[in-house]
């Protein structure tokens, strides 16, 4: 019983309450019991609420919204609930026992809507790596290799939710923080566009890099969940143009004939590209072709600006500086090396090295940036396709030391750009490497635009349907 709930999308999960056929406690409990025979292996839910979902779940309260009784979890960085732990992957945040002080506008939503939060999942330390293995909480392993990891930084939502202890799961994207993961993980992603979702009380994150998103087994649990929880709440600094109407809707409806770009490179800016991941875009670029649309080999310049990464990490680094210098307030005395760690250190070093002049010219660029790419779909281009990463899933311990810092930031070559621009954009996973790795590929709009993904989404996922494919038992545990 337990399988054949949790192997549900959540959109099903949802049905089979509103039936009858299963109560929210019901489900609450495959959901525990899952995550309790899982996670010694994975280390995804790193804090449980779980006596407290069963009241959620029992409640006379309880909404009687589209996903009532549907177990979530949510990631551990931002999105914070009043008196639950938030650590963001710190291990002094972790020794201070800090806790949200109020329910983030995200976490009102998703309550309204009748979800059930079981847990908050393991992430990077503030998120700085596309890997889950912080020092604070331990190292999060992929569901499909225990040797790999799932990616980062939404790393423990990607692996709650490709183990099947969740259907759906809430993360976070800075610089390819949802669609990473969901690419090494065999999820779809979904990063919204800037001003889509609300981060109050929180201010933009990362001069307004990070949006919440979620990570999901079927493009339609996307975007019912994106229907639910989009909006802004009065002083967001940015609010996103409102859809035509519900993104749930545009699921089975097929997009016109549009116009592709694609991106399928053995190497860029030096870094090279693993030709089982080129070989995958280009495959979904002939699935694309046989669906009636028009691929051709092209992208924004700015996509490969040779120093974007240099201007990307000195614009994002001042805002670690202050995370450590709020911490160290919090701490009451100067911070040491054992209260980060040394990737979290560079970012600092990164950041105070800056002046205030550096940063506005900084800021300049990011503008500039934005519109050098808007140009390329104000030309008539509707998608651009692309690798996700370089590489399928790394071994666990690839971002260790001095070497990992450089690899870190080297093998972001297809996905902060759309972060930096504003731009919404998805990891589908169509690709498999040859040990059985997921590999997913990159569709990208223009701001705004998430109608054409999810349209595209839906379509590519009817034609080569991946939500049956779930990790096996060939790798060290059973987790179907």
């Amino acid at each position: 019983m337990d399988s054949e709930l949790m192997d549900l999308d959540a959109v099903a999960q949802a049905q089979a309450v509103r039936s009858g056929q299963v109560s929210p406690l019901e489900l609450v409990e495959a959901s525990i019991r899952r995550i309790e025979r899982l996670n010694p292996a994975l280390n995804a839910v790193i804090h449980e609420r779980f006596d407290r979902a069963r009241a959620e779940a029992t409640a006379a309260d309880l909404p009687a919204g589209p996903f009532r009784g549907v177990p979530i979890v949510l990631k551990d960085l931002g999105c914070d609930m009043a008196g639950e732990p938030s650590h963001s992957g710190n291990r002094l945040l972790r020794a201070l026992d800090a806790r949200g002080t109020r329910d983030a506008t995200l976490v009102e939503a998703l309550r309204a809507s009748g979800f059930i939060i079981v847990g908050r999942t393991n992430v990077p330390e503030l998120g700085l790596v596309a890997t889950t293995e912080p020092t604070a909480h331990g190292r999060t392993r992929n569901p499909w290799d225990l040797g790999r990891s799932p990616g980062g930084s939404s790393g423990g939502s990607a692996a709650a939710v490709a183990s099947g202890m969740v259907a759906i799961a809430q993360g976070g994207d800075g610089g390819g923080s949802i669609r990473m993961p969901a690419a090494h993980c065999g999820l779809f992603g979904l990063k919204p566009s800037r001003g889509r979702l609300s981060t109050a009380p929180e201010p933009e994150l990362m001069e307004g890099h990070t949006t919440y998103g979620f990570l999901t087994r079927t493009v339609r649990d996307s975007a019912l969940a994106l229907d639910i929880s989009s909006g802004s709440v009065p002083g967001d600094p940015l609010t996103a143009p409102p859809p035509m109407g519900p993104w749930s809707d545009l699921v089975d409806s097929d997009p016109p004939a549009l116009r592709v770009g694609m991106m399928a490179p053995s190497e860029v800016g030096g870094t090279k590209v693993d030709p089982q991941v080129t070989a995958a875009v280009e495959e979904a670029a002939r699935l694309l072709e046989r669906l009636g649309h028009h691929v051709t080999i092209d992208q924004p310049a700015a996509m490969l600006e040779p120093d974007y990464l240099d201007r990307w990490v000195d614009l994002l680094s001042p805002s670690v500086a202050l995370f450590f210098r709020e911490l160290e307030g919090r701490a009451g005395r100067p911070l040491t090396d054992q209260d980060a760690e040394p990737m979290a250190w560079w970012w600092n070093d990164r950041g105070r090295r800056l002046s205030a002049a550096d940063h506005v010219a900084n800021q300049v660029w990011r503008d500039d940036f934005r519109r050098r790419m808007a140009a390329w779909w104000a030309a008539g281009n509707d998608i651009l396709l692309s690798p996700v990463l370089p590489m399928p899933a790394t071994p666990i311990g690839f971002f260790d030391g001095d070497e990992g810092i450089r690899r870190s930031v080297e093998i972001l070559r297809f996905t902060p750009q759309f972060n930096t621009a504003g731009q919404p954009a998805a990891s589908l996973p169509l690709g498999t490497s040859s040990d059985g790795l997921p590999i997913g590929v990159q569709i990208g709009a223009a701001y705004g635009r998430e109608d054409l993904l999810i349209r595209l989404a839906g379509q590519v996922e009817r034609a080569a349907p991946w939500s049956g494919r779930r990790p096996g038992t060939s790798h060290a545990g059973s987790f179907s």
